[in-house]
């Protein structure tokens, strides 16, 4: 995965299983994690919609989890977010007329998606409340 969404959601989510029951703004998380707001409330949309926060608006609005931490695998979450493959762009635009540029992107496919099975399989067993005890 090339970019930040993982670490984000995983920054994200452990503040939030340090804050309890509290609801916590955009803002606050956002200055944790030294970006913009707007960028905050993109994730935890994403977070909610995966069932992994709660969210409530207005003046005493903000985030919570929506579920134990210890029921948040880091495995759920890296699904959640992913965009992008971990081993990064496949070219598209390969020679049809090359005997490997011809083949290639399926013989990746493959590869890609033995990686990313051994990526989900190393996090299934490692859960938000074990991340987050780190920072304690």
């Amino acid at each position: 995965m090339n970019n930040t969404r993982f670490s984000t959601a995983i920054h994200i989510l452990t503040l939030l299983a340090d804050s309890g029951e509290n609801w916590v703004n955009s803002d606050w998380i956002a200055g944790s994690i030294n970006t913009n707001a707007a960028m905050v409330r993109k994730e935890l949309s994403a977070l909610q919609d995966a069932g992994f926060v709660i969210g409530r608006k207005g003046k005493e609005g903000g985030s919570r989890l929506n579920k134990p931490s210890s029921q948040i695998s880091l495995a759920d979450i890296y699904v959640a977010v992913k965009n992008t493959e971990v081993l990064g762009k496949k070219n598209l635009n390969t020679n049809p007329q090359c005997p490997v540029g011809k083949q290639i992107n399926k013989e990746l496919d493959q590869l890609y998606s033995d990686t990313d099975q051994l990526v989900i399989n190393s996090l299934k067993g490692l859960t938000l409340e074990n991340f987050a005890k780190k920072f304690r």
